[in-house]
């Protein structure tokens, strides 16, 4: 008689790098366990294989203490019985960005195929909910399944139909992402620790797998059982084999097999005889009480996201098209040091790691990781931006003035980009090896005049500029083929306006002195404020209330946005987790609160007005929520308070507005000294709409303003990347931030949107209790905002695009007086198409082929045109992993169709 079920039992570890102990800590475990595996593999051939939880920095972690083990570690996987990949580490999908989320996949894949072989599961064990972009990325990279454990709600098999697009009624299901593309899921229903510490004491097998079958099958489609065999840091199960046998012996009407996840995928495959569960886009636990879905780590050590935007957009969006750029000038791609930037930058992208949600000791390494990935791409950055700038032809400065000192900025993004950019220049330099005494140096640059210069565009326009003279510096060069090079300098900082800039492209500008008058200047030299408290420009105009609010009107429309900027701040007795404001608490806001308000810059090309709010809050969290804390009370039962004392909560907002800017800036500044609390900016929409958008991975996700009937949570918090925007008939409001990835569409009539600033908390949460006085961000905050009105199309209006560009930052080279290869304004490609959004430029280190990517960012299909400056190209269409597939052009130009919300590759064969 046949079998009727087989049991696969699958040993793991889900291995958190770092968590609840330091990663040196938890490091030294997993030297151990390793050390174990290996030596059960090698004495126990019914030991079958074992899976490292999908990602490869594993091996890293491991070698780099037992080096001596690499040969015995290579033949087990290269044997099938360790399998690796597909990821280098398990990161957050939500907090970390498009491209790095394709670092991760394409980096675990070439860690991975150096061992000869690569698990092609879509791993998402433990993510805090899954990104609706991922069957097409999956797809794209070869995978056609996903095995996660958040995100869906399973209902048993007498449900014959669920009733969502986020429940199923089997662990079995398929995944279906915005573009269509489709995955089998598989569902951890009973959690990816079902089959843990299995007995081989016969009564108590018998029991544990009269359990665990029984478990399994209620959300099971088919007789293919799934048993994980391990669970966090889980030692191996050495007696695995025996404990099998006990199995096998008392349920002989079930396989119990020592299995793998291709082996089990492979026969739920084969075995579906039924219609599973359709869900659909994003998994973030949306049919649940919204108790426990993790989404308040987007807001715990924000300073700690705010970093990483800052490293993600450095490397993506200024470093790899930097470098790619000087590759199609002859400069070499510096593949390793991408790789290792990359690499230090993603340690710190584990869900635990990134989250905020880790003992204190965790997220301070994380700084250092950090500023190391930071300083390698700066390098990179250095290196590429040297060797463009030397290849613009500047020497039309030399005959527009004397003592030209010519500067090259550098855009870029993927959209021609005006704005304000600033440049600190030498205005003259002695070098050390001159041999002039040090003092006689420093006398003649104090000396030296910079003053009656003038700032000039490639056609020899005047642009308004500011200067501020940063007096006597110290500087060195590093040359490849000399010593240190150290000289004297006399520096200068330029403050203006670069106007179309081309997207992927370079500008020439020079500061001089005139041989004669310019010709008019290239921008208005009129102010932009009309008294202290109103801006205004050709698109917005912006006035400031005495409590600090902001009114912004969209000329383009005539749409007026109230009440802009204020400030809200509540209780927080929850954790690194999940928040939970105090029962009946009263919100505090800075609605009539009594502002100071100032102008602090009045340029031709921007004017900013300063905002001081002397506001007070709560100390803290009073002694009941301590006494809660440490009896281990679950944070939505906690009854905890705020003090009555007060702190000082100081916060000076600048708010900006430049002569071309399509949005409004706000820079905000604190000392925050209160803890248990969290501050939110409110920008009232009043735009009637049940849904909102939010930028995603890949995506632009559509949102329901109203949660799920299930929802118990007084709080509908969501993640975001670059903005969210809330549009209606005629009119909409983006908001984009700068690692602020925390917001909610508040269901108060206005449809606000509320983006958090900070949340201070003082313990991890989960399953115990770990103090994380750290996790308060005691101090100095500093966020950045931008205000972005448009016509209700976010896409089509280029609201969308504006807040893409307000990520990216300027970079600007000061060059000498050259000829050149390139022509000020010159960008090697051009492109086109509606509502599509440009992602990266980099070249592939396997083919060496030049990469750029795009997503379409809406719901019906469009076309990409490409337009190449550098003549005839090769271009054919490629996917995540950077491998070729179909050509699609050999000419200069081509015109590609692109489908509803697809993420498309191309690859250039350079020549």
């Amino acid at each position: 008689m046949s079998k009727k079920r087989t049991a696969h039992i699958i040993s793991h570890t889900h291995w958190d790098r770092e968590w609840y102990l330091p990663y040196e800590k938890h490091h030294m475990l997993l030297i151990q366990l390793m050390d174990t595996l290996l030596h059960t593999l090698e004495r126990d051939p019914e030991f079958k294989s074992f899976y490292l939880d999908g990602q490869t920095i594993i091996l890293e972690d491991y070698l780099q203490v037992r080096p001596e083990k690499k040969e015995q570690l290579e033949a087990f996987i290269r044997e099938g019985r360790i399998h690796i990949g597909p990821w280098y580490i398990l990161q957050d999908a939500f907090l970390t960005s498009s491209e790095a989320n394709l670092r991760n996949l394409l980096i675990g894949h070439q860690d991975a195929a150096r061992y000869g072989t690569i698990t092609k599961v879509g791993y998402f064990p433990d993510t805090f909910g899954n990104m609706g972009q991922a069957p097409q990325i999956l797809r794209q990279a070869g995978i056609d399944n996903a095995m996660f454990g958040r995100g869906v709600k399973p209902t048993g098999f007498n449900n014959t139909v669920s009733d969502s697009d986020y429940e199923s009624s089997f662990s079995e299901l398929l995944w279906e992402g915005p573009d269509g593309s489709r995955v089998v899921g598989i569902l951890f229903a009973n959690w990816y620790c079902n089959g843990m510490e299995v007995p081989t004491d016969e009564k108590e097998a018998k029991e544990y797998w009269e359990r665990k079958l029984a478990d399994a099958e209620k959300y099971a489609s088919t007789g293919e059982l799934l048993f994980m065999n391990g669970c966090d840091h889980q030692p191996i199960q050495q007696d695995l084999s025996e404990a099998i046998r006990t199995a096998q012996k008392l349920f002989p009407d079930t396989d119990f097999v020592h299995s793998n996840v291709t082996d089990y995928l492979q026969a739920v495959n084969r075995s579906v005889d039924r219609e599973l569960s359709v869900v659909k886009g994003e998994l973030r636990s949306q049919r649940t009480d919204g108790w426990s879905t993790l989404v308040n780590t987007a807001s715990a050590r924000i300073y700690l996201k705010q970093m990483n935007q800052q490293g993600q957009a450095l490397l993506e969006k200024v470093a790899e098209p930097l470098a790619s750029f000087a590759h199609l000038l002859g400069k070499e791609y510096p593949h390793h040091l991408f790789t290792y930037a990359w690499k230090t930058l993603m340690q710190n992208h584990p869900h635990d790691s990134i989250c905020g949600c880790s003992v204190d000791e965790v997220h301070r390494e994380m700084l250092a990781r950090f500023d190391k990935s930071r300083h390698v791409t700066e390098t990179i950055v250095d290196d590429s931006k040297r060797v463009i700038a030397e290849a613009v032809d500047t020497s039309v400065f030399a005959r527009m003035g004397a003592e030209a000192r010519p500067l090259v900025v550098f855009n870029m993004t993927g959209w021609d980009r005006t704005g304000v950019v600033t440049v600190e220049l030498d205005a003259e330099r002695l070098y050390f090896r001159d041999g002039f005494p040090l003092d006689e140096m420093s006398s003649r640059m104090q000396a030296f005049d910079v003053s009656g210069r003038t700032l000039v565009d490639a056609e020899g326009r005047a642009v308004p500029f500011t200067m501020q003279d940063l007096g006597l510096q110290f500087g060195y060069d590093l040359p490849d083929d000399k010593f240190r090079q150290p000289y004297m300098c006399r520096r200068v900082s330029l403050t203006f306006e670069a106007q179309n800039v081309p997207a992927l492209g370079v500008a020439s500008y020079a500061w001089l002195k005139l041989a004669q008058p310019a010709s008019s200047p290239a921008a208005d030299a009129a102010s932009l404020l009309n008294g202290e408290r109103v801006m205004e420009n050709g698109l917005l105009r912006v006035e400031i209330a005495e409590d600090g609010s902001l009114t912004v009107t969209d000329k383009q429309t005539g749409r007026t946005f109230r009440d802009l900027g204020v400030y809200e701040n509540t209780g927080d007795i929850g954790n690194e987790y999940m928040y939970k404001q105090p029962n009946g608490e009263t919100t505090l806001t800075t609605k009539g609160l009594q502002a100071d308000i100032r102008v602090v810059e009045d340029t031709p090309y921007r004017a900013t007005v300063e905002i001081v709010h002397e506001w007070s809050v709560p100390a803290s969290g009073d002694a009941v929520f301590e006494q809660e804390k440490r009896e281990l009370v679950y944070f939505p039962h906690r009854k905890g308070q705020r003090v009555k004392d007060m702190v000082p909560l100081t916060i000076r907002t600048q708010v900006s507005l430049s002569r071309s800017g399509r949005g409004v800036e706000l820079q905000a500044s604190f000392n925050n000294q209160a803890k248990d609390h969290r501050l939110r900016a409110l920008f009232p929409t009043d735009v009637e709409t049940a849904v909102h958008r939010a930028d995603s991975i890949f995506e632009i996700a559509t949102r329901d303003n109203e949660p799920a009937a299930e929802w118990e949570n007084p709080s509908n918090a969501q993640h975001q990347q670059a903005f969210v925007d809330v549009s209606g008939a005629g009119a909409g409001l983006t908001v984009a931030n700068l690692g602020l990835q925390e917001y909610e569409v508040l269901r108060d009539g206005r449809n606000t949107i509320a983006v958090t600033l900070l949340r201070s908390v003082s313990e991890l949460g989960d399953w115990g209790l770990f103090p994380t006085p750290e996790a308060q961000c005691l101090g100095e905050q500093t966020v950045r905002l931008e205000i972005i009105p448009h016509s209700g199309d976010g896409s089509a209006s280029g609201a969308f695009a504006e807040a893409y560009l307000f990520q990216v930052p300027w970079t600007v080279s000061q060059t000498g007086v050259h000829g050149g290869s390139i022509a000020s304004g010159y960008a090697p490609y051009r492109w086109e198409g509606d509502a599509l959004a440009f992602s990266s430029m980099k070249v592939s280190e396997a083919s060496g082929d030049l990469m750029l990517r795009w997503f379409n960012m809406e719901a019906a299909g469009t076309e990409l045109g490409l337009h190449s400056a550098r003549g005839a190209e090769s271009v054919y269409k490629s996917n995540v992993l950077e491998e070729a597939g179909p050509l699609v052009s050999e000419g200069p130009s081509l015109t590609l169709p692109v489908g509803p919300y697809e993420i498309v590759t191309l690859g250039i064969k350079h020549k």
